[in-house]
């Protein structure tokens, strides 16, 4: 049918503009591909390929051993940039598909972590080192914690608890690590593994194991030292009890028999463990027992989904949810004109405060602990409406098979009850001259990631206006800890012997911006007051703002520190590319977000975590510089494989460049009382904007059919327009659209 359209097109003429937007869509959908997650075929191709090969020694990533040759993760490996854009820009043919493998090295005598570029997919034949900047090299200490590691400090608590079980007993109120049917303890371990680099020591904290056993400290924590590769020679360093130290478990256990130190003594009561529930409990004045709104399509859903590439509203795009990170999208368009290459999250982190060892160690480097293999079931009518189309998602990380997530992504779109925008001209008669206005409605991209206790929803919202809306919602449980007698000065008591730790979360995002091309510049906009003599009446004088516009031709300059004022627009636009009106076509960034620095400069794992120094930042686009972070960061940021720093160190030129903005948005949580059972989503979303910027000649959402105009007649009778039908849908109402819109004294 295209291809008919376009012969027709040459043979009657329909414009150069509208066979080059059919020919730059198709060119988009052919592209998209490149993008797309590794299929199950093509993960299990991988792995075998590397099986095969007897040099690597590779044994299965599930085994129990820790000193063993496995690989970790694998995903997909992303084209060149220039490469894709062949196929994107072109139609020229794709670039062969390959993956990235992280492969664990322990089973030789220096042991470390290689990563491997694999292909060509589905058949691959060949393999190469992955370097990083500066060919650094990646520490075996920087891995994250498996399955497998996780299973021998499970065993090492055992021990531990073993020593201290009546300790243990009776500090929980009859709870025990070992031999407990229903009342059993957990716990949990906390990053990063020690205070410099090469260690592999984890402060552990043990909890009641019931339904939100995040909430539920006991007052034991123990130092383990885990960086031997045979368990059996792992040990205990330190042990902390109530607000007390220990050299020992064998000095604790001695002093709490010997009633030498200040005990716990938590609740039998099970009725004590509710509050970390969800069930329902309390009063509401509403009726809560029954079904509240639910969203319709009365005509079914208006945007188009093939494979992972998505068209709505003017917008197309592709999509992949990386294993080590999250969700991406790339090739976005409006109206087949390229606004950015790439838009994906890069990283989350939650630095902690506390009076507990383990609350002081707590510095968690989300994509250490698998934050986008960790995309979970979405539940209809919840974390999306019914009518939302879902998407599973495939993750090879710490498996011997690919891992199905059943939907684990949804897309949908969502009338955000308010007005795209409305005016009500009046005539001020009683009546008016005409009242229009345009439904807000929007296509999401949703997925989340549960990264141990807490919980994020990233979206990726689409306007009909060719706005872009980047927002994480923070959701799930709090880090506490056993509340001590200097814990509130670290946070907030939530019940009984419970500490909320404060925390600063911060996410990180790279957009790699296209504005009508590669080639874009960047400036600062921001108002200065001026003060002239009044030309109407030169005995006054007149103060107003004036559009003060600095042009930042370096990294340096354009690297945006917190603490310090920022402008308040961030302009991207192509010097080559005008509007209709003579403006150079632009976008800008608008932050939605009140975050800051989590450490001083260059101070312990602030190290690891350079980017957080800025909330924009802007750099040259190149292809090895294609993340701020990396897995490796969270267990090793002191010297960290990837910094962010060094991609603004050279200070490269921006003007007529290919540009990435690097993007960091969060908050402070400070715990609540209302933080019980979970955190909610109100209040703890954050993001930025994309919106044009003289990019367009008018609002490109004049397009949409959804406007309403009501105008009176010369008898005052509403006249009403629409491009849409009358009555919308019996799911919604069976009455049409109605409209008076005049007013009166009473």
């Amino acid at each position: 049918m295209r291809a008919l359209h376009l012969l027709l097109c040459m043979l009657v003429g329909c414009g150069a503009t509208t066979v080059q937007r059919s020919r730059g869509r198709d060119w988009a959908h052919h592209g998209a591909s490149m993008f797309a997650d590794l299929s199950v075929r093509e993960l299990k191709a991988v792995r075998g390929y590397l099986h095969k090969l007897p040099e690597l020694g590779l044994t299965d990533a599930r085994s129990k051993p820790l000193n063993k040759n496995s690989i970790l993760l694998i995903e997909l490996h992303l084209p060149r940039k220039h490469e894709a854009l062949r196929a994107l820009d072109r139609g020229q043919a794709r670039p062969p598909r390959e993956a990235r493998v992280v492969v664990q090295f322990g089973n030789q005598a220096m042991p470390n972590i290689t990563e491997y570029i694999v292909g060509p997919l589905p058949f691959p034949e060949s393999h190469k080192v992955k370097t990083f900047k500066k060919d650094k090299s990646i520490p075996f200490e920087s891995r994250p914690m498996t399955s497998s590691e996780y299973e021998h400090m499970k065993h090492t608590l055992e021990k531990i608890s073993t020593q201290a079980r009546t300790l243990l007993f009776e500090t929980s109120g009859g709870f025990s690590f070992t031999n407990c049917s229903s009342r059993c303890l957990t716990f949990t371990d906390v990053s990063p593994r020690g205070l410099n680099a090469g260690e592999r020591r984890s402060w552990i904290m043990l909890q009641k194991n019931v339904e939100g056993y995040f909430m539920h400290p006991i007052g034991f924590e123990v130092l383990v030292n885990h960086k031997d590769l045979d368990p059996e020679r792992w040990f205990v360093e330190k042990v902390w009890y109530n607000n007390q130290y220990f050299d020992s478990m064998e000095e604790l256990v001695r002093k709490y028999e010997n009633e030498e130190l200040q005990k716990v003594r938590l609740p039998e009561h099970d009725e004590e463990d509710l509050f970390s529930t969800y069930i329902p409990r309390g009063q509401s004045n509403s009726a809560s027992d029954i079904h509240g709104p639910k969203f319709v399509q009365p005509q079914g859903p208006r945007y188009h989904i093939d494979g992972n590439f998505i068209e709505y509203a003017g917008w197309s795009f592709a999509y992949r949810v990386r294993s080590s990170a999250g969700l991406q999208i790339f090739d976005l368009r409006f109206n087949g004109e390229r606004i950015a290459y790439e838009i994906g999250l890069q990283e989350a982190i939650a630095f902690y405060a506390g009076d507990t060892p383990t609350a002081m160690q707590t510095k968690f480097i989300d994509s250490g602990w698998a934050m986008g293999a960790s995309t979970f079931e979405l539940a209809p009518g919840i974390d999306c409406p019914e009518i939302a189309t879902f998407v599973d998602l495939y993750h090879y990380y710490d498996t011997d098979k690919p891992v199905h997530f059943k939907n684990a992504l949804c897309i949908f779109e969502l009338n955000t009850g308010i007005p795209l925008r409305r005016h009500f001209n009046t005539n001020n008669r009683g009546g008016y001259n005409f009242y229009g206005g345009l439904e807000n409605t929007v296509l999401v991209v949703r997925a989340t990631s549960t990264v141990y206790n807490y919980d994020y929803i990233w979206d990726f919202m689409f306007y009909q206006n060719g706005v872009m809306e980047s927002k994480v919602s923070a959701t799930g449980y709090i880090h506490a800890t056993f509340l001590t007698p200097n814990g509130l000065n670290y946070g907030t008591k939530v019940y009984h012997h419970v500490l909320g730790n404060l925390h600063t979360h911060l996410i990180h995002y790279k957009v790699d911006l296209d504005i009508s091309g590669r080639e874009n510049s960047f400036e600062s906009i921001d108002l200065k007051y001026v003060n002239f003599t009044n030309p109407w009446s030169p005995k006054d004088t007149i103060v107003q703002s004036k559009l003060h516009r600095t042009q930042h031709h370096t990294e340096r300059s354009a690297a945006f520190r917190f603490g310090k004022k920022t402008p308040r627009y961030f302009h991207f636009y192509n010097p080559n590319e005008k509007n209709k009106w003579g403006h150079q076509k632009g976008y800008r960034i608008q932050f939605n977000s009140h975050a800051h620095s989590v450490l001083p400069r260059g101070v312990n794992e602030e190290k690891g975590v350079t980017w957080s120094r800025y909330p924009l930042a802007v750099t040259r686009h190149k292809d090895s510089e294609a993340s701020s972070t990396s897995l490796y960061n969270q267990n090793e940021p002191w010297d960290p494989v990837v910094s962010f720093e060094d991609y603004i160190r050279d200070n490269e030129n921006l003007e007529n460049q290919d540009l990435v903005a690097w993007v960091t948005v969060g908050f402070l949580h400070v715990p609540h009382s209302e933080d019980v059972p979970n955190t909610a989503t109100p209040g703890n979303s954050v993001g930025f904007f994309l919106r044009p910027f003289n990019f367009f000649d008018e609002d490109p959402s004049l397009a949409s059919k959804s406007t309403v105009i009501v105008r009176q007649d010369k008898a005052g009778n509403p006249v009403i327009q629409r491009w849409t039908p009358n009555v919308v849908g019996h799911c919604v109402s069976d009455h049409p659209f109605s409209y008076n819109g005049t007013y009166a004294e009473v």
